[in-house]
């Protein structure tokens, strides 16, 4: 642990024996305004974490709810990267971020490139006909599509249903089931598990005579470290519940 500063952010991280969590507790301890109170693994009691500012939760979708009811309710603030938050899950979250005044981040990726890629395929979705996603990572990711692929979807919706674009073309009317990949608020998008990968993805957009392809690749999770951190710094001067890194970026 490093050593207590009275100026310093203190922060506990559970999920602190993962390979995102270990590497949040490093980048905690080696960031000189912030103090690492407590580092949780599964079964820790979280008590441990008392008196922090931060609590970072980089655990599993069946345990994140309680630990995020817990650290409000003991007065922290919340930065999350676990994945499987659904609208039901986040509108739970707000109820208690409200009811103890304090504010959460919910993080469907911290790397800023992937987060940038979202970003722009939104931009660029209503200049485009056509538009699919594709997600590449290791095979011992539990969830699929990941929380990246199925917001970068949402937000291409949303930005088509704004500029008033109709459904993308599919005249597909046999195939194998899963042969399109799942769809999203109406975009497809497409999971692949293969050892070699780390976390890749890709928004493929189209026109009459050409495509556009935005495409993100981190081969090590050290890549989001940077936008945890942001999350960190940041997240106790931005009110309620945000969804998404890009929010606390300056991105005009």
């Amino acid at each position: 642990m490093t050593s207590p500063d009275a100026a310093a952010v203190r922060v506990s991280v559970a999920g602190a024996r993962g390979r995102m969590g270990s590497l949040a507790v490093a980048a905690v301890e080696a960031a000189p305004d912030l103090d690492l109170l407590a580092a949780l693994g599964r079964g820790d009691d979280l008590a441990a974490a008392a008196g922090s500012d931060v609590f970072v939760d980089l655990t599993v979708p069946d345990q994140v709810m309680g630990n995020v009811e817990w650290a409000l309710a003991h007065g922290m603030h919340v930065v999350t990267g676990t994945t499987g938050f659904t609208p039901e899950r986040v509108a739970q979250v707000q109820q208690w971020a409200r009811a103890a005044d304090r504010n959460v981040l919910i993080a469907t990726n911290f790397g800023i490139g992937a987060v940038l890629v979202m970003q722009l395929a939104a931009k660029a979705a209503k200049f485009f006909e056509s538009v699919e996603v594709v997600e590449l990572h290791h095979p011992d990711k539990v969830d699929a599509p990941s929380g990246s692929a199925i917001r970068t979807a949402r937000l291409i919706a949303a930005a088509r249903a704004e500029a008033g674009l109709g459904a993308v073309p599919d005249a597909t009317t046999t195939e194998l089931p899963g042969a399109r990949g799942a769809v999203v608020d109406g975009i497809h998008v497409h999971a692949v598990r293969m050892r070699g990968m780390t976390a890749h993805q890709e928004v493929v957009l189209g026109g009459p005579g050409e495509t556009l392809t935005l495409r993100d690749d981190t081969y090590d999770r050290a890549a989001y470290m940077p936008g945890l951190l942001v999350g960190v710094r940041q997240v106790a001067s931005r009110p309620g519940v945000t969804v998404g890194l890009e929010h606390y970026l300056d991105l005009g």
